[in-house]
């Protein structure tokens, strides 16, 4: 971990990368702030590939939210993208924020949408806006 994180971000970061880990043909994911910089990123996720995934992501997030408002249609709560090799998802989590997350074309689309669900709704409450501060301002080192 990065000696500059406090104890917090590292935990969260952690969580991601634990999250990919634990969760069969999740390959990554990243957490992406409201205007569509990366968070933090699973590990082995090249940084260049985390910040396409986090632009894709926060288009695609911020498209939604604007769809679902238009029509009345409540909260957008997540995207599924099916791949010919894979899938996308992006799950809103807080503020504009959301959790996007590759996933091999073997992967049970329930399993990692109910993961994804359980992750946002046990740690989305700490992203506040002083750990996406220290983040934003980790990665950008």
């Amino acid at each position: 971990m990065n000696d500059q994180m406090s104890v917090t971000a590292e935990n969260f970061a952690w969580l991601i990368s634990n999250f990919v880990n634990d969760v069969p043909g999740v390959d990554h994911a990243v957490v992406v702030s409201s205007d569509g910089l990366v968070l933090t990123s699973s590990r082995d996720f090249p940084e260049e590939h985390a910040e396409q995934l986090a632009a894709i992501a926060s288009g695609m997030h911020s498209l939604a939210v604007g769809g679902a408002k238009l029509f009345g249609k409540g909260e957008c709560e997540q995207l599924i993208v099916r791949m010919q090799h894979g899938h996308l998802f992006v799950m809103s989590i807080s503020d504009g924020s959301c959790l996007a997350v590759l996933s091999a074309p073997t992967a049970d689309m329930k399993i990692v949408a109910y993961q994804m669900t359980r992750l946002v709704e046990n740690v989305g409450h700490a992203l506040t806006p002083q750990l996406r501060s220290e983040l934003r301002e980790v990665i950008g080192n």
